[in-house]
């Protein structure tokens, strides 16, 4: 089987390639832009699929931020996004591509879904407004799919992963995701030796983690069902308080020091937890605990720090 990772280079493309090393048969298909495949060009990922002909395509690269470069650069996250998804979810029929699993995100369901959010709660409701661009990219994406699928009986799908962290994630200062910040901002307040660290809100809000191979090997397997769900949510069906991630994050990194929880700070959605019941129903699980999963993600971190590999 020849295989065609889109977004191999950042953190859940490089764990899809960890996976997909592993499985006898599998050819891997890796381009980036740096070889000259860009994926927000249509000519150019035509060229692609027509010359290296695919048996299966996952989908995941994409333009992403935290809240702040979500709500900074909203007219690129929609336009890069929209792009990708197109380019390559049509691309992959024009060339006859009969398989295809596309990468979205737990933001394409409503601010105020009801918790746990299922499958069936899109486009229910409003977005959260912060995410709103890079939401409607990969809605259409999933819709995309569906309807390819509809329309011309192929076998093009997605999965809907909860907030993901592991080896190779960004730790920019300002446009970072909650978890990768936290740990950089303990990171280097220990080496500082400073006495307290400033969290934002109360520390109430309830958030969902899923470590980026658990994610490789929730692909794995939604690939191997015969006729899936035209989209899956994929996560750990478990959630933690802002509160208790800082806390857990602070005891691996080894800050000592005290937190200080500044509640003129918003605190966002109140909680935002995934069923994921229809996977677990077809016989998958997360199975690295949010604990264990720091603790390699920090290793990686120093790893990636002390190499000149490290994003941020």
């Amino acid at each position: 089987m020849k295989l065609f990772i889109a977004g191999h280079h950042g953190m859940v493309g490089a764990a899809l390639v960890r996976r997909f090393q592993r499985e006898p048969g599998v050819t891997l298909l890796l381009r980036s832009r740096r070889d000259g495949l860009d994926l927000t060009s249509q000519s150019a990922v035509a060229a692609f699929y027509a010359a290296e002909k695919p048996d299966v395509a996952i989908i995941a690269a994409a333009k992403v931020g935290g809240i702040h470069a979500n709500n900074t650069y909203p007219a690129e996250f929609l336009y890069e996004n929209l792009a990708i998804a197109a380019n390559c979810i049509h691309g992959a029929y024009a060339a006859g591509v009969k398989r295809l699993l596309f990468l979205g995100s737990s933001c394409i369901y409503p601010k105020h879904a009801p918790q746990p959010m299922t499958e069936d709660c899109l486009l229910t409701s409003a977005l959260e407004p912060t995410n709103e661009a890079y939401a409607i990219a990969k809605i259409a994406g999933l819709k995309l799919a569906q309807y390819y699928r509809q329309q011309y009986g192929v076998l093009y799908h997605s999965a809907m992963p909860t907030n993901l962290y592991g080896p190779a994630d960004n730790y920019h200062p300002q446009n970072s995701h909650v978890l990768p910040a936290l740990i950089r901002r303990f990171h280097e307040a220990k080496l500082a030796g400073k006495p307290e660290v400033v969290a934002w809100g109360t520390g109430s809000p309830r958030r969902e983690f899923l470590h980026v191979d658990d994610l490789a090997d929730g692909c794995a397997f939604i690939l191997r069902q015969d006729n899936p769900p035209d989209w899956l949510n994929l996560g750990s069906g478990t959630d933690v308080t802002i509160k208790e991630l800082t806390e857990l994050v602070a005891e691996t990194v080894g800050f000592t020091g005290r937190i200080a929880w500044d509640t003129t700070k918003p605190d966002g959605t109140p909680r935002k937890l995934m069923d994921v019941s229809r996977l677990a129903a077809l016989g998958w699980q997360a199975r690295i605990s949010l604990r264990d999963g720091l603790r390699q993600t920090y290793a990686s971190f120093l790893a990636e720090q002390a190499d000149g590999t490290l994003r941020g």
